[in-house]
């Protein structure tokens, strides 16, 4: 089980680029509940029951903690519960069901065009590892792909000649998603010129490698990502899923409608993908001056 939070720790920190402050408020929520199942003899996550989590709670606040904290304290194991079902790693979500106080959503931080465009063009392609940088950003905001779905990417996955490419996302659920022509430029050029030169053997089928010659891990293109903001000089605090943020905002901007964005993400409630619609205050005025009888 601490396997498990580990995992889950380098998801929020990693891909989601949740703050060391936030990371550590979960670490310990967690921490104290894996604690709680050791001195109750729970051995595995999949055995713990909804009665569990309640007596455990109970517990919490028979020891003094407050409302407000039980109630981020129950946030915390339903976001882990919610990444371990998603992962594959938890066969039922017993907190599904488990109401919490309602906390408002915030907006994503997703960039500009320009913004973008410096990022993108940051990556010396002099340089054998700035081409590979360059096709992963490139990629990343050109298909909206999570960063460990881009990890994972095989060379069977790619169907550039027609111009798509195959993930697996959350859940092992898969999806097919375009690529664009630029995208598709810039990771045949790594293919051909830098990835042979990465490769340790025949057997390796993973499309980004490192410069040690093993599959790229979510934190090295996190460590990336944010060298090429910062040195783009771009202020913004960057992660990996800024770009898939970007990417849906600028589709949306641009006149895409939100059960195709829905689809290209993978997000299997358009709940998830109406957040878009609040992050363009100009598209929600030219579609209010458009429709509305009185704007």
């Amino acid at each position: 089980m601490r396997f498990l939070l580990d995992q889950f720790l380098d998801y929020i920190s990693l891909e989601k680029g949740l703050s060391p402050h936030t990371r550590a408020a979960y670490s310990d929520d967690i921490e104290r509940f894996l604690n709680w199942l050791t001195v109750k003899d729970v051995r595995s996550i999949n055995n713990v029951t909804r009665k569990q989590i309640l007596d455990h709670l109970m517990s919490e606040k028979a020891r003094g903690l407050r409302p407000t904290s039980l109630s981020r304290h129950l946030v915390s194991l339903k976001v882990f519960f919610r990444y371990l079902t998603q992962e594959g790693l938890l066969s039922v979500n017993v907190t599904e069901a488990m109401e919490s106080l309602k906390t408002g959503r915030g907006l994503p931080v997703y960039l500009t065009s320009k913004e973008v465009e410096s990022l993108i063009n940051f990556p010396d392609l002099n340089d054998p590892l700035g081409v590979r940088n360059r096709a992963i950003l490139e990629l990343l905001y050109a298909s909206g792909l999570r960063v460990s779905e881009l990890a994972g990417l095989q060379l069977t996955d790619l169907h550039f000649d027609e111009r798509f490419l195959h993930c697996t996302g959350k859940g092992r659920k898969e999806r097919v998603v375009p690529v664009g022509s630029e995208a598709i430029k810039y990771v045949n050029r790594y293919m051909k010129d830098v990835r042979p030169r990465l490769t340790p053997g025949v057997h390796e089928h993973t499309v980004f490698l490192s410069k040690r010659k093993q599959p790229m891990s979510r934190k090295t293109i996190w460590v990336m990502i944010k060298n090429c903001a910062r040195n783009a000089g771009i202020t913004k605090s960057i992660y990996p899923h800024t770009l898939r943020h970007s990417f849906a905002s600028h589709l949306l901007a641009n006149g895409a409608d939100l059960r195709t964005i829905q689809e290209m993400l993978g997000h299997s409630d358009i709940a998830t993908t109406q957040i878009y619609t609040h992050v363009d205050p100009d598209r929600l005025k030219g579609v209010h001056n458009k429709f509305h009888p009185r704007a």
